[in-house]
Formats: structure tokens, sequence, C-alpha cells
């Protein structure tokens, strides 16, 4: 079999000067694009005082006005096409489950770059032509499923069209078919795991090698958990819909040190998430992506609220950037100390007695705002070690973020999912005790 590097496409073998001249090539076209086929880049241009040619350099596109999901909401579900509806070959939406869903659309062009991109990563993740690829993520508006089919398929792969749901015959599949790639959600991928040991089946002795996650942010203890339960490598994918769906950034297999940004396609930078300032290269802020060669819907500094930091490239050329900590409007600021999901998930992940699969809650009684972590119980907890659970997890919350938060252990797959995922923050207080996030 060929090596890693012997597989690289034209665009990953890009030195330094090369890839930035190609960068504000595309950069200079994609500003163009917008401005002359979008009204609202049109007007959201004027009203900062910049046009298209004044980008000059990469550095110039910091005077450009930001994109947000509101703005993407606000010209539902059309406004923000660059090409007439007829050229449109798919559409796909957000799988937000709150407000009205953003609507993204492709031409062909779009899909064979996003097809590349995609195969790009899953070679990259240690996928290889004739490989066979089992994708779980759902199908259907939400890009993740058909992103992984195409993108799989580009590279030569057969594919299991799996999507989610029906974990018993997920299982069965994968032993009767002897897929060696698996592409799914880090958390569904722990309840095939749970699915796989009730039916008595070592999840090890599969043909399963490697697995490539994402649609969601996920820790190093849910990696060393997946690795060491299921025998293969555990690596993340990253994308949004907004931008193109999977397939934006990729880690490699022979490093796991961050996933590197297809920096030929999209152009990331870092900003303070309070002043929208950029930041330097390694200071921690809100990701912030810029399309490079979309053709049916650009996107000129879309805040993708997703916080982590940008890295010099390691196993590829491409600037890594580090695992998703959060989310800027994940954020719960609980009497005053600030908490993010991934912070309860590390809790919860070596907690024994409980699956990785929680939910935070935020109630109001009377003038205060209380916490409580929802967290599953494994299908093979006794109540005993699920209530010795819930007071760790109490106590774990309070060593370590310095709040007190109430913890109910339920059911396996109680709590309700969206496409493979669950929503992580559900805020019940009244209207008028401030948004999600403000506790």
């Amino acid at each position: 079999m060929a090596d890693a590097t012997d597989l690289l496409d034209a665009g990953e073998r890009l030195g330094p000067d090369e890839l930035r001249a190609l960068q504000l090539e595309r950069l200079r076209a994609s500003l163009r694009h917008a401005y002359e086929h979008v009204p609202f880049y049109r007007e959201s241009f004027d009203k900062a005082g910049v046009r298209p040619e004044d980008c000059r350099s990469l550095a110039d596109l910091a005077r450009f006005p930001f994109t947000t999901k509101a703005d993407l909401r606000a010209n539902y579900p059309y406004g923000m096409f660059a090409v007439p509806r007829e050229r449109i070959r798919r559409l796909h939406a957000s799988s937000g489950t709150t407000g009205r869903p953003t609507v993204v659309g492709y031409t062909d062009n779009d899909l064979a770059m996003w097809s590349d991109m995609v195969a790009r990563s899953i070679r990259a993740a240690g996928g290889r032509p004739g490989d066979v690829v089992h994708v779980a993520y759902g199908y259907g508006l939400f890009t993740g499923g058909l992103g992984a089919h195409y993108g799989a398929e580009r590279l030569g792969c057969t594919v299991i069209p799996a999507s989610g749901g029906m974990t018993a015959r997920q299982v069965q599949l994968i032993q009767d078919l002897e897929p060696s790639v698996i592409m799914v959600t880090p958390s569904y991928m722990l309840t095939l795991l749970d699915e796989f040991e009730r039916q008595g089946v070592d999840p090890r002795a599969t043909s399963l090698r490697v697995g490539v996650f994402g649609a969601e942010p996920w820790t190093e203890q849910m990696r060393q958990e997946i690795e060491e339960r299921f025998a293969i490598d555990a690596v993340d994918i990253y994308g949004l819909s907004e931008v193109i769906g999977p397939g934006v950034a990729q880690e490699c297999a022979e490093t796991k040190d961050g996933l590197h940004v297809w920096e030929d396609h999209f152009y990331p930078e870092i900003v303070d998430p309070v002043t929208g300032e950029v930041l330097p290269e390694g200071e921690r802020g809100e990701l912030v992506f810029t399309s490079l060669t979309k053709e049916a819907m650009p996107v000129v500094r879309y805040r993708t609220r997703d916080l982590t930091r940008l890295l010099p490239g390691t196993a590829r050329a491409f600037r890594r950037m580090e695992k998703i900590t959060g989310r800027s409007d994940d954020m719960v600021i609980l009497r005053g100390v600030n908490l993010f999901p991934t912070q309860i998930e590390e809790i919860v992940l070596r907690t024994p007695g409980v699956a990785p699969h929680f939910q935070l809650r935020l109630t109001r009684e009377g003038r205060l705002d209380t916490l409580t972590v929802r967290a599953e119980a494994r299908p093979d907890a006794p109540s005993e070690v699920r209530e010795a659970a819930a007071r760790a997890i109490v106590a774990a919350v309070k060593d370590g973020i310095g709040v007190s938060v109430g913890v109910e252990i339920v059911e396996p797959e109680s709590l309700e999912r969206s496409v493979g995922k669950i929503r992580r923050i559900v805020d019940l207080r009244p209207r008028d005790a401030g948004g999600p996030g403000e506790c």
C-alpha cells in the first residue's frame, strides 16, 4: 500500500508562498462574487465602507464585516444565494434545534469540491481506496450523511449508507459487511459500543480500524475510551453546513494533534468573541471562516461560535485548529462562574456507571438560577451505582468548576436526540431571566 504522503493531492502539496498566493487570488474572487450577486453582502460591504478591490492582502480581510447565523436566517430561504436557483443541484439545512434552519445550496462545482474535501479528509484519517466505509451519520437535510457518503465514494471506497438509529441492526451490519472505516458522531459510537457488549460481541474483534467522528464537540477522554474499547484510531472531522458541511478540517491519523484546515478552500481566522478583533496565531478565540471557492452560497467571515486556536501544520502544511473546546454561545455563567458543556463531559466520562450522554437543564427557583446535569446510566449499572455516580458528579463539579449543581441519572437512551446528537443545553427559565448562557 502506498505511503500516505504519496496520496496527497495537488492542493496538499502547495508550499507556503504558493498557498498564500492562491488564497489571496481566490479570496479576492470570492469577495467580488459575493458583492456582485448577493444583495446582503453588497449592502453589508457598502455600510462598512469596503469594496472587494480593497482586499489587497490576506490581512485586509479583517476590514470586512462578519456574517452571522442571524444574517442567514434573516435571508431565509434563498436570499444568500449567489447563483440563479436553476443552477442549484442540492439543498441542505442546518440541524439546529431552535429558530429557523439555515438553508444552503450547492452547484455542480460545489458538490464536486465538497466530495474532494471529504475524500481528502478520509484519506488523512487513514482510509484508502477500496475500503468499506460505514456511514452512520443521519441522511437528509443534515449535511453529515450525504457529505460523508459522496466523499467516500470519491475516494474510491465502498459505502454502507446505514444512517442513524436501529442500533442493533447497525451492529449486525458491521459484523456481516466488515467495514474498515466508520463515520459517525462520537456519542452514537459509544451507543454502538454498548450494544456490541450487550449482544456479547467483542467490539475489539471487529473489522473496524478507523473511526472518523464529528458533528459535536468531544474530549480526549472520549477518544481514549473509544480507542481502548474498540481497538481503532479515532480521529476528528470538522465542518458546518453554513460553510459546506463535513470536510472543512480533518485530524490526521499519524499525529492526532488537531485538525488541519483545508486552507486552499476555506480561510480561517480566530477573533475575540466579544470585540471581534483578529487574534494572533496560537491565541484561543472564536473561529471564523471565509469560503474561497464556493459558488452557490459564498460566506464572508462567518462566525462559527466555535472556540479553538490556530497552530502551525504538522502532518500537513496547512495550519491546524485544536479540537473545539466549546462554543461561545454555549458558555453558561452560573452564579458568576463560566462553565462549558465539555467540562461536564470530562467529569461524566470518568464517572463509573454513567454513559457519555448528558444534558444541562437551566431553571430558576425564586431569584436563583440552577443547573441540573441529566446523565444517562449505563445499561448494566444497578441503582446503588447510579446513586453513587450522582454524588460523584456533584462533588466533581463543585471541586473542579466551583459551582453547585443538581444531578439526575436517567435511563439509558432516554435523552432526546436529533440526527444522533443530544441538545446539550436546555434553558427552561422564564423569558425575562436572560438569554441562554446568562445565569
